[in-house]
């Protein structure tokens, strides 16, 4: 079997003369038996042939099956680990890689970046997950720690870990996926609400519930989408680093959208009110996440929904001055604190999350489910590529299992008697 240790205070010969082995000029130098010669592992020094031995053959092992790790390469600093092995291998598009950047870099690598991965254990793990619940909302810190463990994953596939400290230790408790139940309004809300908002933006609320289309897609809706009674989705508009952009739809997945023939009349009625208007953006293509705003390809799209100053909607800028007005106007969340004699306005809105934009969306799979729907169909137009994801996502919205089946029965029965 490959491998052997070496005396490097002896010579190998011993003295013919003598008979005996000289001493090398290394003699109390340095660690005097180093282990040598086994394919892919690197050599390795200790003060006692016992250690050596035992640490040759269990590498022996290890090697053979290809499990060896080198101790050594866990040295490695978490943040060195992450900044020049794990981040440059990231493949994603730029929102997402904007997004884990933030969690990573706000919420990982200020506390366990400066332990060597080897160093990262139970204890630490420990605290860091108790500081992180302190310090950020429970949904930030999931996110946090899925990051952490992936990073703490590959360390292992790069074989600079023996084992994850973040699988399968019981005294962990890390922070917990919150539970988000989606949630859908009432026909009467959805009106309020549209009531509430301006006249050129009733329309946004129309598409998100008619069509089921997210935010950004709505936002970089055009009248050219519209083919017949469906909708192509082909676009949205992003934020990256607080500049907008046109890119694919999420996960890049076009896709076709039954147009409701009330929809496709309010939409002719806004165009003629609100005349699109032409928006040029750059394209955000997720394959060239690094690519300078200024490089990319412009593409110009006529809008159908855009400011009072005739460009792109910036969605935080919306959502503060235009959507959460509405909402507060009807009572679905509280106004803003009044202003005291000499202070500012406030624009610092109560968390809303369960009430945002995307509350249409679910309100658009709500009615297409109670009318039956199919969940493949209903996937297909939402642009999940897995209907299960839907099944799981919608289920709580589907009539009572069996209810229409013990109607039909009954009628049925009812008929014969």
């Amino acid at each position: 079997m490959a491998g052997y240790i070496e005396d490097r205070w002896l010579k190998k010969r011993p003295n013919k003369e003598t008979g005996k082995r000289e001493r090398t000029a290394l003699w109390g130098k340095c660690t005097r038996y180093r282990v040598k010669g086994i394919p892919g592992v690197r050599d390795r020094s200790f003060d006692t042939v016992a250690d050596a031995k035992a640490w040759l053959a269990e590498a022996q092992t290890d090697a053979r099956r290809g499990d060896f790790v080198d101790a050594r390469d866990g040295a490695i600093s978490l943040r060195e680990y992450v900044e020049k092995h794990w981040w440059p291998s990231q493949v994603h598009s730029a929102q997402t890689l904007e997004s884990m950047r933030h969690r990573i870099w706000g919420q990982v690598l200020p506390q366990l970046g400066d332990l060597a991965l080897r160093d990262i254990g139970v204890a630490e793990l420990r605290k860091w997950s108790a500081d992180v619940q302190r310090a950020v909302a429970s949904s930030t810190a999931y996110v946090a720690w899925v990051y952490l463990k992936a990073i703490m994953q590959a360390a292992v596939e790069d074989k600079r870990l023996y084992r994850n400290p973040c699988k399968g230790n019981s005294s962990i408790k890390p922070p917990k996926k919150p539970e988000r139940k989606a949630r859908a309004w009432e026909q009467d809300r959805v009106d309020a609400v549209r009531e509430a908002l301006a006249d050129r933006y009733q329309i946004a609320l129309d598409l998100g519930v008619g069509c089921g289309l997210r935010q950004g897609e709505v936002f970089g809706f055009s009248p050219n989408d519209v083919h017949g009674d469906f909708v192509h989705v082909e676009r949205q508009i992003l934020m990256y680093k607080s500049r907008l952009y046109f890119g694919p739809p999420k996960g890049g997945k076009e896709r076709d959208v039954p147009l409701p023939n009330v929809l496709a009349k309010r939409l002719l009625t806004h165009q003629e009110r609100f005349e699109p208007i032409d928006v040029t953006l750059p394209w955000l293509d997720p394959e060239e996440p690094d690519l300078a705003r200024e490089d990319r390809r412009k593409v110009t799209v006529p809008l159908l929904v855009y400011t009072g100053r005739r460009g792109a909607i910036n969605r935080t800028t919306w959502n503060t001055k235009a959507w959460k007005p509405a909402l507060a106007d009807v009572g679905v969340i509280s106004p803003l604190p009044e202003r005291q004699p000499g202070e500012k306005p406030s624009r610092v809105w109560e968390p809303s999350r369960e009430h945002g934009f995307h509350v249409l969306r679910h309100t658009y799979a709500s009615v297409m489910l109670e009318a039956g729907e199919s969940i493949v169909s209903l996937a297909k137009w939402l642009g999940h590529s897995d209907p299960a994801f839907t099944l799981r996502t919608y289920t709580h919205f589907m009539p009572q299992a069996g209810a229409r089946g013990l109607s039909a029965i009954e009628a049925w029965l009812t008929d014969l008697g």
